[in-house]
Order: C-alpha cells, then structure tokens, then sequence
C-alpha cells in the first residue's frame, strides 16, 4: 500500500497520527478529492473486489468508484496509517419504508478510544465520521445525524430533513470481508434493478456543497442554491466529467 500516493491523490497535508482528528480530515479530503461514480458499470469494464486494482482505480487512474470501492480504499489507505478498520454491511433505505438486503452498501466501523462510523462511498451523506456509541444528534456541515437501535441489532444512520429523521441504511457490527460482497457488487454490475445500470452518475462533495453530473444533466449546489444546466451531447458530457471531476474517458460511446 503506498501511503504517500493515496494522500498526494486526496491534496492532504494534514496529521498522520493514528487519531480521531487524523480520520475526521482523511475522511473530508476523500470526500472532496474521489468521486462517487459508477461510469464502469455502464461502459461494461467488470468491477472487481480486489484492494490492489480499486486503490489504483483511484490513486493512479484519477477515477472515483462505487460505495465497494471507495470504502475499500479507504479501508486499505486508514490501514496503511495504522487505523484498525472493520467492514461492515449496509442496507440503503428504501422509500417504501423497507430496506435493501445486506452487503448492498459497504460501510466502515474505525477503532479507536471511541468507535467510530466512517463511509466516503454513500455519495451525499456525513462528511465526518460519527460516533458509532453516541445515540444523540451529531450535527455537522449545517446538517444533523443520528444512529439509533432496531431490531435484531441492526443499528440506523438516520439525516434530519424538515421536521423528521429519515433513514439512509441500517447495518450491524458483524465483522466482514472484501469478498463477502463480490455477489451484492455482480448485481449492482448487472441487474436493471440495480440503480447503478438505470443511471450514470458521477458526484463529488466540495467545501460549499456538491457538483453532480447526473445523467446529461449537471447540478451544482453552492451553500443551498442548486444551479442546473442540461448537456447537449457526449462531447459536452466527457467535457463536464473533466472540468469537475479531472475523469478523462477518451473514445468512449456511454
């Protein structure tokens, strides 16, 4: 794992030290630097749950990936640093009141003096880690978070919006790894229920707010006003993916 590529590849250049403030900045600067993405998915190119091919993905490739391969580089760079990190498996809330099964999602439980939630694959969600034990508000970048209890131990980020809380996934503390989500990432790859092959996406958190291309459509949120402009053909859509997101993807017919 080389370290001081991944970091080069985040523009950080901040503490090294095996903390919860050295995670709290990682996690922001992988946020801000690596785009949730699933481009791969609709040009065919097999997304594989390998570290070494994901963190080159990444660091070499300038890409950004699918929530299996943003938190295992994330997962591999926290180890590299010393972080003791567990993966954990998700299931995305559903607008029926449901949720998707597990190992939909991948998400990250850090250890330290405190335990900690940490996730840079979810696309707009918390952008510090949350205190996995703390079952109060956590409020952050103007926005609040939660994690409460359920059933059968399964534990519930929730987002406040409006007046209410609303669930993003659900997940347990079952340790996992990598290739215990190789069946959920085939579906996602292949199944035209999978929101990955119904819509290209590719999204990426800024210091103000988010740039989406989504679609032939770019969103551009700036401290809560949303710009949109619609994109007139592919030549604009490969022009929008490099002004915003450094992604070259050269000869493509997406």
């Amino acid at each position: 794992m080389d370290v001081a590529s991944y970091l080069t590849r985040l523009n950080y250049l901040g503490p090294r030290d095996v903390s919860a403030q050295t995670l709290r900045e990682l996690h922001k600067a992988h946020l801000f630097a690596v785009p949730f993405e699933n481009l791969d998915v609709h040009l065919r190119r097999a997304i594989v749950l390998d570290e070494q091919r994901m963190v080159g993905k990444i660091v070499a490739e300038r890409r950004g990936g699918i929530c299996y391969e943003l938190n295992s580089g994330f997962c591999a760079l926290l180890r590299g640093l010393g972080f003791r990190v567990t993966m954990l498996s998700a299931g995305v809330a559903r607008d029926d009141g449901g949720f998707d099964p597990p190992f939909d999602h991948m998400t990250l439980l850090v250890h330290l003096e405190e335990r900690w939630l940490a996730d840079v694959g979810f696309g707009d969600s918390f952008r510090e880690p949350l205190r996995l034990d703390l079952r109060g508000r956590q409020d952050q970048n103007d926005e609040s978070y939660r994690i409460v209890d359920a059933e059968e131990q399964y534990l519930i980020v929730e987002r406040r919006e409006a007046e209410s809380w609303k669930p993003q996934y659900r997940f347990t503390l079952d340790p996992y790894k990598l290739d215990d989500f190789d069946e959920m990432c085939r579906y996602h790859q292949t199944s035209p229920e999978s929101p990955f092959t119904q819509k290209r996406v590719c999204t990426l958190a800024t210091p103000e707010g988010r740039i989406t291309v989504t679609g032939m459509r770019v969103i551009i949120t700036d401290r809560g006003e949303k710009h949109e402009r619609e994109l007139a053909s592919h030549e604009e859509w490969m022009a929008a993916l490099r002004e915003h997101f450094a992604i070259e993807l050269e000869n493509t017919t997406l």
